[in-house]
């Protein structure tokens, strides 16, 4: 058997492993390994980020002219989606999986292709290889979780990755999950042409965002055609002449429904990439979620770290390359280094319009004992959304009446992540919503939203 050894080893190839490993060859001149049994480059650039929002984009093209252009005094014909050509363009976008082993080879990484497993705390097993490091970074990310419907093993059902492999437009699509993944797609595949149905268990969609902004947002996507089905399950899907029917219960009792539909899509959470890499061995502690890990990544066995998705904390990119960061950090610097912060984490959702926040929302900050107040200032007020004919969607400061600091900021509207990650900065330094009334602002933008809502603070409580 080869026998290697490294400085570090990353288990995975994706933004958190990426991350770490230039960090540590760059700052501390490691030789690194990187391990990848599925996907060079992770999911982000290969079948989540670059790829969804290519297909928002062709998306919302599609609507605009279907919806806006005559209105702007533009003649058109009714646009058409072919989903074939849709999907050839993303194909486009993406790095073709020879060339980031390529260009990781060319980093200076060693490469190693195939399923990791601990042998030791300090030895992986990966094919007829078995590698050695004093640090061991698993960063193996997540996949779609499924749920448990009865018959959903005799159905050819649909995630976010299988979803942009379809080259035939489903006449119905039925989405199970009402998170950014189910809406992003939910929407984007509705203005291709689908008859699309979401159903969740929750009383909202898009958890982890403020109530108030996620509802006017649920209200946008139903007034464009889309139902959305909540407080429910679907317990049982099942074949009908020729099509399929699930059937959907609400989760307090009361009466079911069944919903015919075409192609099934499971948007309605994530499992942790972590059955294979018999962590059980050298004892690593885990949780549902995943990797159990500190302030710092550290698991509970020296020498072995997690970022990323597989720990559970936060599963988005930014968030994963962040925390990778952190893991060196410590690895070089034990104890010194940076701990984890994601009390100012802005995060979207990429429907049309975007739900973005920033920061705590009112029920949460009510939670930590702030004496919380809020604002907020409607879309269709602000000059610019009459260019577009747009009414849904909203500004939402919440804020401390005794310090006047702002602590979360909330908005649907165009460009809501722009604008959120705009001024996430100026609330990690503290700013205020009086600071926010008198900054200027570019006219006209639909950021000026913000602007009118702390106005509209500094009139209704007063200092």
């Amino acid at each position: 058997m080869k026998s290697e050894h490294n400085d570090l080893i990353v288990i995975g190839a994706g933004s958190a492993a990426r991350d770490a490993a230039n960090k540590a060859a760059k700052e501390y001149g490691a030789r690194v390994a990187l391990i990848e049994r599925e996907r060079w480059g992770g999911s982000c650039p290969n079948v989540a980020c670059t790829p969804t929002k290519a297909y928002l984009v062709a998306a919302g093209l599609a609507h605009e002219i279907n919806t806006l252009a005559n209105e702007l005094g533009i003649e058109v014909g009714t646009a058409t989606s072919n989903l074939a050509k849709v999907r050839a363009r993303k194909e486009t976008l993406k790095k073709p999986q020879p060339k980031w082993v390529e260009d990781l080879q060319t980093a200076g990484f060693d490469t190693y292709e195939g399923t990791a497993s601990f042998v030791g705390p300090h030895t992986i097993r990966v094919g007829d290889a078995e590698l050695t490091a004093d640090k061991i970074l698993i960063a193996t990310g997540s996949r779609t979780a499924v749920p448990p419907i009865e018959g959903i093993e005799e159905i050819d059902w649909l995630d976010h990755v299988s979803a942009l492999e379809i080259e035939e437009l489903p006449e119905s699509l039925l989405i199970v999950g009402a998170g950014a993944v189910g809406l992003e797609l939910g929407q984007a595949f509705s203005r291709f042409g689908s008859k699309v149905t979401i159903v969740d268990a929750l009383d909202e969609i898009a958890p982890h965002t403020d109530h108030h902004a996620a509802m006017e947002l649920r209200e946008a996507l139903t007034d464009e055609g889309m139902p959305i089905i909540l407080g429910s399950f679907v317990t049982t899907v099942a074949a009908r002449n020729g099509r399929h029917v699930a059937t959907v219960v609400p989760r307090e009792g009361g009466m079911e429904q069944e919903v015919e539909f075409d192609r099934l899509l499971l948007a309605s959470g994530r499992r942790p990439n972590i059955e294979e890499l018999n962590l059980e061995a050298v004892g690593v502690d885990t949780y549902k979620l995943g990797i159990v890990v500190d302030e710092r990544m550290r698991t509970n066995v020296p020498g072995i770290w997690a970022a990323g998705d597989v720990n559970g904390q936060a599963l988005f990119t930014p968030v994963a390359q962040y925390q990778a960061r952190i893991a060196v950090e410590d690895m070089y610097q034990p104890g010194e280094g940076p701990t984890a912060d994601y009390s100012v984490l802005p995060t979207a959702i990429f429907t049309d319009p975007e739900l973005a926040g920033v920061g705590l929302t009112q029920m949460e900050a009510e939670e930590q004992g702030f004496d919380a107040e809020t604002v907020v200032h409607p879309l269709k007020y602000v000059r610019r959304a009459s260019y577009i004919d747009a009414t849904h969607g909203l500004y939402k400061i919440v804020f401390d009446r005794t310090s006047r600091r702002v602590l979360g900021l909330h908005v649907v509207a165009p460009g809501a992540s722009d604008i959120v990650q705009g001024l996430s900065i100026a609330m990690r330094l503290g700013v205020t919503v009086d600071e926010l009334a008198k900054a200027h602002h570019v006219f006209p933008t639909f950021g000026e939203g913000v602007k009118a809502a702390a106005e509209q603070a500094r009139i209704t409580v007063p200092a």
